[in-house]
């Protein structure tokens, strides 16, 4: 099964970003935009996996997420990779880098590289992809609507756990099942 760690949104964020996906998409560019209602921020693709790896990766997170407290994850500002291009490929909002998820993804990462699954290339970078550019006609609209939110709050949730997900590849997008869930203790 295709596997990955991440943060699932709440519904009033996803209502947010479904609603400036909507703004987005109405500059006809054409862009793959990604369904709000499987919004997440990925924390570790672990890719294909078997029953005995799920197991493992189950009882590592048991153990990270017994160290956490709920911590706050707000969306600010919008962007491209690559950064600043004329010819963007993929159209994100931001993630302030706060401490606390980037020791949690930090840790995420370095347990699951101890059980085998590869390490990541590149730093965390934590964002949320909305849309993935198909044919650069009209992107200078779409850029122009990106700029005018480069540094809007778009809302913010408390992160109160993490999700390891399954996902399924279908014609029509991929379908995101959860398999577990960890929720971080509340220290008063």
């Amino acid at each position: 099964m295709r596997t990955f760690i991440a943060i699932d949104l709440d519904e009033k964020l996803k209502t947010i970003l479904r609603n400036y996906i909507l703004d987005l998409a109405s500059t006809r560019t054409k862009v793959r935009w990604v369904k709000p209602e499987g919004m997440h921020l990925t924390l570790k693709f672990l890719g294909e996996i078997n029953q005995t790896q799920a197991d493992q990766v189950i009882k590592e997170l048991q153990n990270i997420t017994e160290h956490y407290t709920p911590f706050p994850l707000d969306l600010v500002g919008t962007g491209t990779f690559p950064p600043k291009s004329r010819h963007p490929k993929v159209i994100w909002i931001g993630l302030p880098r706060d401490p606390q998820l980037v020791t949690l993804a930090q840790e995420i990462e370095n347990k699951m590289t101890k059980l085998g699954f590869p390490a990541e290339k590149r730093e965390f970078a934590p964002h949320l992809t909305l849309g993935r550019v198909k044919n650069q006609a009209g992107i200078n609209n779409l850029l122009v609507k990106l700029n005018e939110k480069q540094n809007y709050h778009f809302g913010g949730m408390i992160v109160k756990k993490i999700t390891f997900f399954k996902s399924i590849l279908k014609p029509t997008g991929a379908e995101y099942i959860p398999l577990q869930e960890f929720e971080f203790p509340c220290f008063t």
